[in-house]
């Protein structure tokens, strides 16, 4: 792998132990998968921010990389508490130091505390063709389809030592030849909302093992849509990439691709929800939107459905967004309305890496099959999949019926 002068120097400690340590990840990585240089990033999105994953080993390992600086604009994924309103959440106080003390740690090395999965929703979507290292698995979907910018899916590690050295490998997602479909999917099924492009993307992520999909047959394919969907395609398996013939930027490229050919119809979504699900009946402790973070046309969807209603005293529902989108979506009145409903908007977190087992919480009801799949194991708990109207339901009875 060629490396500049520039970048010897770096690895020679000529610029430090912390860059050092940072540019041997990066160069390490493209050795393994034949990187012929690195190139610049225009910004990282860094994962490993709950305390709850990222744990005392992980911290210590933020925290001794001061005093380096990040010298792209650099993001966080989603802590484990909002990092205002924790004591209302129940979030545990030894917990909520340990995460006071990742944020702090990560401030010191320059990174916009921007705690969000979703940053393209606030202020930082990449340009078309522009070279990016981000970490979240949802997000890399996105901004690789929807946006066609070009990351591989990075770990929290090498997307943070892309922050602090600009650089990222030469290779995977970031090369052409790398982006083509290799399979056709035909979709007959009838996708309604959110809930159903979630569920579709479940599917892609099972059937597509590495394997880039070419989507035929969407209706539709909003951001709100390509979110859900990029979510659960990164969850149930590692697609980091698919094109939406019609919708997708890189699509017509590739009119004529020939690859497998494989078929989704409407038992193949309804199959999604009853596989997701672990619950049939019965009481519902939390009911949690928005894993990826919810934006400001969920949040006025969910204000117009609880408009004058009031949330069972029984159960809890709670939203999760970032900071900009809550921002906005007070001064139009949204989480007003959701909160006198008795529900909570919170920033900064997100169901799956909060504490959700030291809160008390055993059931949960969610729109999104990404916290479907991730919340059995993360959090020990039972979750019900269904759509977004549907949880609201749940939370205005306080039960799944």
């Amino acid at each position: 792998m060629y490396l500049t002068n520039e970048q010897e120097a770096i690895l020679k400690g000529e610029e430090g132990w912390a860059k050092k340590k940072c540019l041997e990840i990066i160069v390490g990585l493209g050795e393994m998968y034949g990187a012929d240089r690195l190139i610049p990033v225009a910004s990282t999105q860094i994962s490993g921010v709950s305390y709850k994953t990222l744990g005392e080993y992980g911290l210590q390992w933020v925290e001794s990389l001061a005093p380096a600086k990040a010298v792209v604009p650099s993001t966080l994924n989603p802590a484990g508490m909002d990092l205002c309103r924790w004591l209302e959440m129940g979030v545990p106080e030894d917990f909520a130091e340990k995460q006071m003390r990742v944020i702090r740690a990560y401030e010191r090395l320059g990174v916009i505390t921007l705690c969000s999965c979703t940053p393209y929703l606030a202020g930082f979507a990449p340009r078309f063709g522009e070279h990016v290292a981000w970490s979240e698995s949802s997000a890399v979907c996105f901004v690789n389809s929807f946006l066609g910018a070009r990351t591989n899916r990075e770990g929290g590690p090498s997307a943070l030592a892309s922050a602090i050295t600009g650089l990222t490998a030469n290779y995977g997602l970031h090369l052409d030849e790398n982006r083509k479909p290799t399979a056709v999917v035909k979709l007959s099924a009838k996708l309604g909302g959110l809930s159903d492009y979630s569920a579709l993307g479940y599917l892609l992520g099972k059937m597509m093992q590495q394997t880039i999909p070419y989507l035929r047959g969407l209706p539709s394919l909003s951001v709100d849509e390509a979110k859900a969907l990029s979510a659960a395609a990164a969850a149930s398996g590692n697609l980091a990439l698919f094109h939406a013939e019609g919708f997708t930027p890189e699509s017509r490229a590739y009119v004529g691709e020939v690859g497998e050919r494989f078929h989704v119809d409407d038992r193949d979504l309804k199959r999604v929800y009853e596989e997701l699900s672990t619950i049939r009946s019965g009481k519902i402790d939390l009911v949690a939107i928005g894993c990826p973070h919810a934006s400001l046309v969920e949040l006025e969807a969910a204000a117009a459905l609880l408009k004058g209603k009031k949330i069972s005293p029984t159960t809890k529902l709670w939203f999760f967004t970032s900071l900009p989108v809550k921002v906005l979506a007070e001064r139009l009145g949204f989480v007003d309305v959701i909160e006198r409903a008795g529900g909570k908007v919170f920033t900064d977190c997100c169901m799956i890496v909060a504490p959700l087992e030291q809160m008390g919480f055993t059931t949960m009801a969610v729109n999104s099959a990404k916290a479907a799949v991730y919340a059995p194991t993360a959090s020990k708990i039972d979750v019900v999949f269904t759509t977004f109207e549907k949880c609201v339901d749940i939370a205005l009875e306080g039960r799944l019926v």
